[in-house]
């Protein structure tokens, strides 16, 4: 048994963000289930919007952030974490990271930061990195990360349920004492004990056929922290980005929103620019309105996809800004600076997750929530652009200091509970891989044709009934055979699939991600109402 003052499940911005901090406290395991790299922080483009401009405000940033929402957002939890901040981007600056930056035009030779507009925001806040920003915080973070003497790195580990005192049968109150951990070097499953735990396992976007997430995007954290009985908030609010490239050899692939901020125009097959019928910000409009309006545009014409076209800006400055994209595009064959990318919509990030306080906290004692996995209240119905990042920074710095404040000294603590080993018992190793990969595929089809962007209460309950078969035969091999990587990962997708389902059925009015056919209305009458779904 290994025992830590804090483990971090994940290796994204929250998690190393707290994993940072908590070190200067005690000893900490951070738990990847690949490469410490391989996260969504990793893949995000755009930036992180934070209130930095002279004409921006944090006012203005709240409001935005609150308009996006769709009246869904707690507005504390907006305006802490707008408030907070300008202070976590300086932390990021003075451990390395480099935002893009330009001379300011008073012709003295100094600079100051570059700041982009994305969809939704009224002022330029968005700190960028080209368009890799994600990569180079990440870059940063996993430096200071792997350098520090309190910190274990522990990648190829993938975290398989939680330990707590309920599950143990003990009757004081239900708190997280560990987790269970598959080495998946040895195929051995290890005990880990502290009285921190902390979830920072992003996002689900693998639940869907075509996603802008990498491939660890499996639900993990949620599905964890729902069956170990935490309360999981508004899981059908699922973002779906407007513009990820269509092209068969690369349907993984995001084309920023920084581009529509930089001029980019939506335009249909036929060369018209159609966001002005539905929006007055156009192609700026927030992200649930242009994938609502890309996806009618599309069913209206039959046409497979829509174009991005950013054509009118100089060449130079496009391969200056977005240099990821541009060679991106030009490996298949379509040059940016002279024709319009063909984009559609995927799904893109999870606005829901396991509930939260504004310090991480969850309804289970010692076990916090950071990042994508979590549910603070900030985005509401609707995330506004890149404000993830700043959420990841924010709460993990209040979630360390919680953790600090709030849990007891490890030493009597654990003598009262007493942690049993994991045992395999008989379970044979699996000998039809095909199935669980059909499951696999399954889900990620059934969700995209029943569970997309425009659903209906026929095509939900569908999807519930099917779902059930299959959480049936996968808890069936997962009982019956030795625990694999893809097998967990079949696992979290199902259940994590099943709440988005729920959380769909049980919103019974169309709010900014959450578009019903069956009820195409705001329903404002019992004020802000959150989904909350409980195992027990």
């Amino acid at each position: 048994m290994k025992s830590y003052d804090f483990i971090v499940i994940g290796s994204g911005v929250a998690g190393l963000t707290f994993a940072l901090r908590a070190a200067e406290h005690g000893r900490v395991a951070i738990i990847t289930k690949r490469a410490s790299a391989d996260t969504n922080t990793a893949w995000a483009q755009g930036g992180v919007a934070s209130v930095t401009g002279e004409d921006d405000s944090f006012e203005l940033h709240v409001q935005d952030t609150l308009e996006a929402g769709a009246g869904l957002c707690d507005e504390e939890a907006v305006r802490t974490i707008v408030s907070e901040g300008p202070a976590r981007i300086r932390e990021l600056l003075a451990l390395g990271v480099h935002f893009d930056e330009h001379e300011t035009p008073d012709g003295s030779g100094t600079t100051e930061l570059s700041l982009g507009r994305e969809g939704g925001h009224s002022r330029r806040r968005i700190l960028h990195a080209r368009d890799t920003t994600g990569r180079e915080i990440e870059r940063a973070l996993l430096d200071a990360v792997t350098t520090h003497a309190n910190i274990a790195v522990l990648e190829r580990h993938m975290a398989v349920d939680l330990i707590t005192s309920a599950k143990l049968g003990y009757a004081a109150e239900n708190r997280c004492l560990g987790v269970y951990v598959l080495n998946e070097d040895t195929g051995e499953v290890e005990t880990f004990r502290t009285l921190r735990l902390v979830l920072a396992t992003g996002g689900c976007g693998k639940v869907y056929l075509y996603t802008t997430n990498p491939n660890v995007a499996t639900g993990d954290g949620v599905a964890m922290a729902w069956r170990a009985g935490a309360t999981v908030a508004n899981m059908e609010f699922i973002q779906f980005h407007p513009t990820c490239l269509f092209h068969p050899d690369a349907r993984s692939f995001l084309v920023t929103e920084a581009v529509r901020g930089e001029g980019g125009i939506l335009r249909n097959a036929r060369g018209e620019s159609f966001m002005e019928r539905y929006h007055p910000l156009a192609s700026l409009a927030p992200r649930d309105i242009v994938a609502r309006a890309i996806d009618a545009e599309m069913k209206r014409s039959g046409d497979k996809c829509v174009f991005l076209d950013i054509t009118h800006q100089p060449a130079e400055f496009l391969r200056e800004r977005f240099p990821h994209i541009y060679e991106t595009c030009l490996r298949y064959g379509i040059d940016m600076t002279r024709q319009p990318i063909p984009v559609v919509p995927a799904a893109h990030y999870q606005c829901g997750g396991v509930r939260t306080d504004l310090d991480g906290a969850t309804n289970i004692a010692g076990l916090y929530a950071v990042g994508e996995v979590a549910c603070t209240g900030l985005h509401g119905a609707n995330r506004l652009a890149s404000n993830s990042l700043l959420e990841g920074l924010v709460i993990a710095h209040r979630a360390c200091d919680a953790s600090l404040r709030r849990e007891p000294a490890k030493g009597k603590f654990f003598q009262a509970y007493e942690l049993p080993e994991w045992k395999s018992g008989n379970a044979a190793d699996i000998d039809e891989l095909v199935v669980v990969y059909h499951n696999w595929d399954e889900i990620r089809r059934l969700m995209w044709d029943y569970v997309g962007i425009v659903r209906t209460d026929k095509r939900l309950q569908r999807a519930a009934a099917r779902l059930r078969n299959l959480q049936a035969e996968v808890q069936e091999f997962y009982w019956n055979f030795r625990i694999t990587t893809d097998l967990l990962e079949l696992r979290n997708l199902v259940t994590v699939a099943a709440l988005i389902v729920d959380g769909a059925l049980t919103r019974k009015e169309s709010r900014g991600l959450h578009y019903t056919l069956d009820y195409p209305q705001l329903d404002d009458s019992h004020g802000r109402r959150d989904t909350l779904l409980r195992r027990y």
